[in-house]
């Protein structure tokens, strides 16, 4: 094989595993505040999730439920410039369980969703 030939070869691997990278690089959360399970004392005044690819801002869903299952957030969520901080402010919680339910769509277009809980202790 020539060496052309060869650096033609090689360069068609390294794109080839580069777009399969991409291509498999769906978005979950790398962390959130409040963390799953954590117990807080005061009440936040917004949900963040931080994702470890970027979301499309258009798909974006974040909602906040307490056990009568009423959504908390106060509007629709925001995205952060680079796609991947997704945050939402709430209203005043009273204490008790909560649930975040959230939905995105990453860039390379795959879907994932997921839930956690917190509890707040004292309430707003």
């Amino acid at each position: 094989m020539t060496t052309l030939k060869m650096s033609i070869s090689a360069a068609g691997i390294a794109i080839a595993m580069s777009i399969a990278g991409i291509a498999s690089a769906h978005s979950f959360p790398e962390s959130e505040t409040p963390s799953a399970g954590q117990q807080v004392a005061a009440a936040p005044s917004e949900i963040t999730i931080n994702f470890d690819a970027p979301i499309e801002k258009l798909f974006a869903k974040l909602e906040v439920t307490g056990a009568d299952g009423r959504n908390e957030a106060a509007g629709q969520p925001q995205i952060s410039g680079d796609g991947r901080h997704m945050s939402v402010k709430i209203a005043t919680l009273k204490p008790g369980d909560y649930t975040v339910k959230w939905a995105v769509v990453g860039i390379d277009t795959h879907h994932t969703e997921g839930s956690y809980t917190f509890s707040v202790s004292n309430g707003g």
